[in-house]
């Protein structure tokens, strides 16, 4: 029997990331635009329809022209476009064509976007029926995510051959508050997503703050500041574990941003993806620190993507340091990376060595 499935997407969603502005909400669309951000839902909807194995099985009822069916160009499904969209699109758009689909009785919606988007679906549709979110935000903490646009096109494969459905969380994260380097996360209720497990990204968890915990990273700030490089730059990316290190050296660090650091010297503070590129050309020789997402192990692609393609590539895989509490290490099943870059992906996949402590590591296998 032929599925209907709705489709919207927010096209704006990750604009914010690369020109660190840490989301797209409200006036931040306008200044992402201002700073030069391109697009990234326009691929990650393709890169999503594209690997959709039951294109027989389905109808699309799709959203119009930014918001859904420019991107069908080259992609064999049969699809009916549903409703209206304002130009200059916003989450009323997304929640009215919600509440439309939802009347015209599609039986799965898809939506490509972050956090912000999941909070409008759950506003028109609440637990009415099953969705799938394509990962494309800034901010992608909430567990109704897949784990990259293939992985949710499998979910909705898998949705059509009869997997059963259950409640995964959409968390409510204060963007205002994240731009000043607090990342301040509320349930905000519920969506039911198709029961795959193995495609879905676990929630954001809370770092933890606890004496055994604060000891851990103390261990690893200081063995990194023993092993810090003359004449390298290190670019530091977001986190408790990283800023640790920052603290260690005795430099400034934000929270949720990227950071340079250059002989023990700060060298450049909440920078985009420009500004490290722009590093990058001044100092020959560079590394990058990362701590996984606690809950779901992402290194790249979540919460840091001012580290884009280019940045990461320039780097060079041998010269990026992972570190991790033992805590939240033995958490994961593995460190994950969704870059935009499937082929870059592939080359940070395998295993990387991840500092847990003083003298200590761990091997820990990269997938994406």
């Amino acid at each position: 029997m032929t599925k209907r499935i709705g489709l919207i997407v927010n096209p704006v969603a990750g604009m914010g990331g690369s020109v660190g502005l840490k989301g797209t909400d409200g006036a931040m669309r306008d200044r992402a635009i201002e700073l030069g951000a391109k697009p990234v839902a326009p691929a990650r909807t393709r890169e999503f329809l594209s690997h959709l194995r039951h294109r027989d099985g389905i109808t699309l009822l799709i959203a119009p022209a930014a918001m859904g069916d420019d991107y069908l160009e080259g992609i064999d499904v049969e699809a009916t476009t549903i409703g209206s969209a304002n130009s200059k699109t916003s989450g009323a758009d997304t929640k009215r064509l919600a509440a439309e689909m939802l009347r015209a009785g599609i039986d799965l919606l898809a939506f490509v976007g972050g956090d912000g988007t999941a909070r409008d679906i759950h506003d028109s549709i609440d637990l009415k029926l099953p969705v799938v979110g394509v990962p494309s935000g800034v901010k992608v903490y909430s567990s109704v995510f897949a784990l990259n646009p293939r992985a949710a096109a499998a979910m909705v494969d898998a949705f059509i051959e009869g997997a059963e459905v259950s409640e995964e969380e959409v968390l409510d994260i204060d963007e205002q508050a994240f731009r000043r380097g607090i990342l301040d996360a509320r349930l905000y209720g519920y969506l039911l997503v198709p029961n795959a497990a193995q495609f879905l990204q676990g929630g954001k968890e809370a770092s933890g703050s606890g004496g055994s915990i604060a000891a851990n990273k103390q261990e690893i700030a200081e063995y990194m500041a023993e092993h810090i490089d003359r004449d390298t730059l290190y670019l530091l990316g977001p986190g408790t574990t990283v800023r640790a290190i920052a603290d260690e050296l005795g430099v400034g660090k934000t929270l949720l941003g990227v950071d340079a650091v250059f002989n023990n010297r700060l060298t450049g503070t909440d920078l985009n993806e420009r500004g490290v590129l722009e590093l990058l050309d001044q100092y020959p020789k560079s590394k990058l620190i990362v701590t996984p997402l606690g809950g779901n192990g992402f290194i790249f692609g979540r919460g840091n993507r001012q580290f884009t393609p280019e940045v990461i590539a320039r780097v060079g895989r041998e010269n990026i340091i992972v570190v991790a509490t033992r805590d939240k290490i033995d958490k994961l099943e593995c460190l994950r990376v969704d870059t935009d870059d499937y082929g870059l992906d592939r080359e940070l996949s395998g295993y990387m060595d991840v500092i847990t402590g003083y003298k200590y590591s761990k091997l820990v296998r990269v997938e994406c």
